[in-house]
């Protein structure tokens, strides 16, 4: 490992490593951004210096069927898993939708979400994503709305386009649904959500001015300090929240006047210029894809900063924004780094191959798979896979190289419960504690 002066550990984290190359993988051009350089002091005025805000690991769970389980089997891993995610001290855990194909056997993730937030008492939820092409945004409003105050705002709706798949036909959206209509969709659900009478007169959406009930922005009613805790709770002591408190939000949402927005907190999937584009001109944080190495999430957020300034924000705003971006990506703890990457290369390329293979687009359009292999391996270069401490390493230089903190980690990539439980159990207690 590089040995640094004491100097230079006094201005970030002891460990952090300069991230390993990787091929940029998103359509986005760059733009000022130089892959395989970082920006500029200019360029990255938008994001917060690495020392002002925690990193915050969350899990991030697709509910996987790997070959041989059954969706009941690929479900209850996930419900074990977000309950052992609180005990372990981890800040979040974000869950999957997917519909038709085994990829993923979650096909609504904010009802999953209900059951969680019941299960749990502290750690927060969020949908990572709520397809909003496949949904009626007023219908998800009123789910999100009804989670965020009965949770008492633990809640986080993460929203995003999906693909063109067979969904659209089967839920009688219509791929036009997919192509032009989410940013009618996603102004809907926010005007839902920050509103108390919505009407909507669209080329998708039109009905006369309704009252919101319940509204997602009146105050919360906050648990005391005990049931926050777990105190007393049939399901046994919970580890004290080293990340999370009480007052945190999971995103943020700012007006033109940089003031925090009521409600739950929204964020964006972004895998596109105009996914990014769209998320700056509403305010909302992103959510970037596992595929996405430092310097693709470099350009994505040069391409936010752009687009934010331009909607007449201040950087300041940026500065409050930049720490709520998520970043989605794959963990695996192991003693040694090469049994961590054997156990991904071993279970990962199967599901991906019998889960994304199972796609069927909505018009017959053609569509091409990564090799399973190759995708596997790239993911085990981009994110965290090997002992704590280069977990942990890996984790606080992408923070430091971009300004992001809060990362939703695929945990489940060996395909096996047990496993699974045991990967999040180390990430609380051997790499967590490395990113104070």
């Amino acid at each position: 490992m590089t040995k640094t002066s004491p100097r230079a550990e006094t201005r970030r984290p002891v460990g952090v490593r300069p991230p390993a190359p990787g091929p940029a993988l998103t359509s986005v051009p760059p733009l000022t951004a130089v892959a395989g350089e970082p920006l500029t002091a200019v360029q990255r005025s938008g994001a917060l210096p690495p020392d002002t805000a925690p990193v915050r690991v969350g899990a991030f769970l697709l509910s996987a069927q790997f070959p041989g389980q059954s969706h009941g089997e690929a479900l209850e891993r996930t419900v074990r898993t977000a309950v052992e995610a609180e005990r372990a001290g981890l800040d979040s855990v974000w869950l999957a939708e997917h519909h038709f194909v085994p990829y993923g056997v979650c096909p609504d993730a904010a009802t999953l979400a209900a059951l969680l937030l019941g299960r749990t008492r502290r750690i927060g939820i969020g949908t990572a994503v709520s397809v909003l092409s496949n949904r009626h945004p007023v219908a998800l409003g009123e789910q999100a709305a009804l989670l965020h105050l009965t949770s008492g705002g633990r809640f986080t709706l993460g929203v995003g386009r999906g693909g063109p798949w067979i969904d659209l036909e089967v839920f009688g959206s219509g791929v036009a649904a997919f192509e032009t209509g989410f940013p009618e969709r996603l102004d809907l659900l926010l005007r839902w959500l920050r509103g108390s009478r919505v009407g909507a007169d669209g080329p998708q959406f039109a009905f006369p001015e309704v009252a919101v009930v319940p509204q997602a922005t009146e105050q919360l009613r906050r648990p005391g300090l005990g049931s926050w805790l777990g105190l007393g709770e049939p399901t046994g002591p919970v580890r004290f929240p080293r990340q999370r408190q009480d007052t945190d939000a999971l995103g943020e949402e700012l007006t033109t006047a940089g003031r925090p927005v009521a409600g739950p907190p929204v964020v964006v999937a972004c895998t596109s210029p105009g996914g990014v584009k769209l998320a700056a001109e509403r305010g909302l944080p992103m959510l970037l894809g596992m595929h996405s190495g430092d310097d693709d999430k470099l350009r994505m957020l040069e391409l936010y900063r752009t687009a934010w300034l331009a909607a007449g924000r201040s950087e300041e705003q940026l500065r409050r924004v930049t720490r709520q971006h998520v970043a989605a990506g794959v963990a695996q703890v192991d003693d040694r780094t090469s049994t961590a990457r054997a156990t991904l290369l071993s279970a990962m390329p199967g599901w991906f191959e019998y889960g994304l293979g199972a796609h069927r687009t909505v018009d017959g359009r053609e569509r091409k798979m990564r090799d399973p292999h190759q995708y596997t391996e790239l993911l085990c270069d981009l994110h965290p896979v090997g002992t704590p401490r280069q977990c942990a390493d890996r984790l606080l230089a992408t923070a430091e190289r971009t300004g992001i903190r809060r990362f939703a980690l695929l945990a489940e990539g060996s395909g096996d419960r047990e496993a699974t439980l045991h990967n999040i159990a180390r990430l609380g207690s051997e790499v967590l504690p490395q990113l104070s």
